[in-house]
């Protein structure tokens, strides 16, 4: 294994820990404030360390096995979007604003742990493929939320206390996350495609 493979392995694991650990912080704020955009946020967290797992331990695969690991992983991206559409539909039938001071703070943790991440892969995002820039891809994304997200909580706390700016949040973050799966998909099939 190459230096930067070894990097590469090293970040992914630091990465995929990270994101498990704040999975969970993210996930209880979301139920006990009622977030949809924290829910849908929380679910990409937990994708993201399946994600990088996943990386970690494709690496050594070959490069036909590793398209298809990219190809998994396009599908994998679509869960945060699911999570969203189901706690959206509840916030339609209940719209009640989630508490906008821990909807803020939770956000700004998220983007800490986003950024951190982000600049860990940056640097391997054009390495081993489909795998690579699916991580990348993922954190960065997700640090584009995580500002929506405390902007949303801005907005609830001084402008518009309801449960509308939360929601609309959360629609931007299903939809980054479908753009993202077709990008990966996309890669990881012409990858498939050079190694057949």
């Amino acid at each position: 294994m190459t230096d930067a493979e070894q990097g590469l392995r090293r970040a992914v694991l630091l990465v995929a820990l990270a994101n498990l650990a704040y999975f969970v912080v993210e996930f209880i704020v979301s139920l006990r404030i009622g977030s949809a955009s924290l829910l849908a946020d929380s679910a990409d967290f937990l994708e993201d360390a399946s994600v990088n797992l996943l990386i970690f331990f494709a690496l050594g695969w070959t490069p036909k096995l590793r398209a298809r690991a990219g190809m998994l992983m396009a599908l994998i991206l679509l869960a945060p979007a699911l999570a969203f559409l189901w706690t959206a539909w509840q916030k339609i039938i209940a719209p009640v604003p989630p508490d906008a001071v821990a909807l803020t703070l939770t956000g700004l943790g998220a983007l800490l742990v986003n950024v951190s991440c982000a600049f860990l892969l940056a640097k391997y995002r054009h390495h081993s493929g489909s795998l690579t820039r699916a991580a990348f891809l993922s954190a960065r994304n997700d640090a584009f939320a995580n500002i929506a997200i405390i902007l949303a909580g801005c907005v609830t706390a001084y402008l518009w206390s309801s449960a509308w700016p939360d929601l609309i949040v959360g629609l931007g973050i299903a939809y980054m996350n479908l753009d993202a799966a077709k990008e990966v998909w996309e890669a990881a099939r012409e990858e498939h495609e050079a190694a057949a």
